[in-house]
């Protein structure tokens, strides 16, 4: 009887085609396994560092693409890593992310770092430099010094970068973009962004007191290069945010979501100035709690940045702590002002655009322009796959061919404007200790001007030492 004719190639055809033939492999093309199948080799292979809290979601969301694979875990509390570790059950478990790096680097090909912001830059910088691409929460860094040396880094080292800035992907900022382009608000001129942030104590006075280190939680790792100190259960696993030692408080938390729109659109880079007040809480008469340690219960930021494209200056404002700006003449007494986790407002020439925390819903203001006004056509690429499965589409792709919305080309100068926020906050705090009167008490309450170029600030130099923190034995930053 004739054979059935068949378009399937019999594996007799396959080893005579195949260049391994020799060495008895049988190669199956993708075509006949079936549509939609993925080979182990075109996959992302994804390792995690900090895998609880924001890393477990972090985590989540890279596995909802079919071209990502979690095959390596690290987190420094094994009970913040518990979600990760039972649903990623294969990937490999490490407690310190420069001997998973060392064990796993011919094993993964990306790593997501989500850890708190004092370990940021040492865990970004390690990936880079073995030749991985970095997802990295934000802030990107916890110093301004640091922000740079990323920036350098992903260039130097020819990865995929992104900050996890998740707005930045978002449909909304994008239409906002082709708003304020279209003309619709005339040229920018002052922006305001605010935020409801702190949730978790602020100026707050330093635990105190003594207590066993859990035995499930490695506390020098835990500190990176930060200074060292006792353990204290009021640092985590979420408060250390509002700890200079750790965290970055509520401009590295939110701003990076709330001013991204600020960022992106108009667009801006270095700032030539910076000046901030803060809020102070009263101990006794003449006697106030300030504490260099924590930071701030709220702040307001005034930063100045010449425009990048045609003359003149555009002022961002900051406000943080339950602090506002003004309401818009232009929005009705019952609209909300941006959303329950903040906004932005620009103001231009010719009017007024507002948007929610993240760059969402943007509108004109009055609102009802939002009908009467034609919107400007789309001209800016959206982002479907959304922020993660972008950044895996991007690794897959390679250096120079992925697109990621938050490169550290882009991140890493918005980072440093953040942090220089910080600055001015912390010299506003700065004592003077030789001081004899009320007058010598505070010393950074001025106007501080920078000069980007050289990360200095060129009239008082007290306020350089927020630059670049100097890291504890056992630490370093190296390009």
């Amino acid at each position: 009887m004739k054979k059935k004719q068949t378009n399937q190639p019999t594996r007799r055809d396959f080893i005579r085609n195949s260049s391994l033939a020799a060495a008895g492999f049988f190669i199956v093309p993708r075509h006949v396994l079936g549509r939609g199948f993925i080979a182990p080799s075109d996959k992302l292979r994804i390792a995690g560092i900090g895998v609880g809290g924001k890393g477990q979601s972090d985590l989540a969301e890279f596995a909802k693409s079919p071209n990502a694979d979690i095959v390596a875990l690290c987190d420094v509390d094994d009970r913040s890593a518990k979600k990760s570790r039972e649903r990623f059950s294969k990937a490999n478990y490490y407690r310190d992310f420069r001997e998973m790096l060392e064990k796993e680097k011919n094993n993964i090909d990306a790593v997501s770092v989500s850890t708190p912001d004092n370990t940021h830059a040492v865990a970004a910088l390690a990936a880079m430099q073995l030749g991985k691409h970095v997802y990295c929460q934000k802030p990107m860094t916890h110093d301004i010094y640091e922000a740079r040396v990323l920036t350098e880094a992903a260039k130097k080292y020819k990865v995929i970068t992104q900050m996890g800035n998740q707005g930045g992907s978002g449909d909304g900022v994008r239409k906002m973009k082709e708003m304020v382009d279209a003309g619709m608000i005339g040229d920018v001129h002052t922006v305001h962004c605010w935020t409801n942030r702190p949730v978790w104590p602020q100026g707050v006075p330093t635990p105190t007191g003594t207590f066993e280190v859990p035995k499930e939680l490695d506390w020098d790792l835990w500190l990176g290069p930060a200074k060292k100190i006792d353990y204290n259960p009021a640092y985590l696993p979420f408060n250390w945010r509002g700890w200079w030692n750790f965290g970055t408080g509520s401009l590295g938390d939110m701003a990076c979501h709330i001013m991204d729109p600020v960022y992106r659109i108009l667009p801006i880079d270095y700032p030539t100035s910076v000046e901030c007040s803060v809020a102070t809480i009263w101990k006794e008469m003449w006697n106030d709690t300030t504490n260099p340690d924590s930071c701030p219960p709220s702040t307001i930021v005034h930063l100045v940045y010449p425009k990048k494209k045609g003359k003149g200056e555009i002022r961002v404002s900051w406000h943080d702590g339950g602090l506002l700006p003004e309401r818009p003449e232009e929005l009705l007494p019952d609209e909300p002002m941006g959303n329950w986790d903040g906004g932005t407002i620009f103001i231009g020439t010719k009017g007024k655009i507002m948007c929610d925390c993240y760059g969402a819903n943007p509108r004109l203001l009055p609102t009802r322009l939002m009908k009467e006004k034609t919107m400007p056509k789309e001209t800016i690429k959206r982002v479907p796959e959304g922020h993660y499965v972008q950044w895996v589409n991007a690794c897959i792709a390679g250096y120079g061919k992925g697109e990621t919305s938050s490169p550290f080309e882009f991140a890493g100068p918005f980072t440093e404007s953040i942090l220089i926020s910080n600055l001015a906050i912390r010299s506003y705090l700065m004592k003077n200790p030789n001081g004899k009167g009320w007058d010598d008490k505070y010393l950074g309450r001025k106007k501080l001007l920078w000069d980007a170029k050289n990360m200095k600030i060129t009239n008082f130099d007290e306020a350089n030492q927020f630059v670049k923190r100097e890291y504890r034995d056992g630490w370093k930053l190296s390009l």
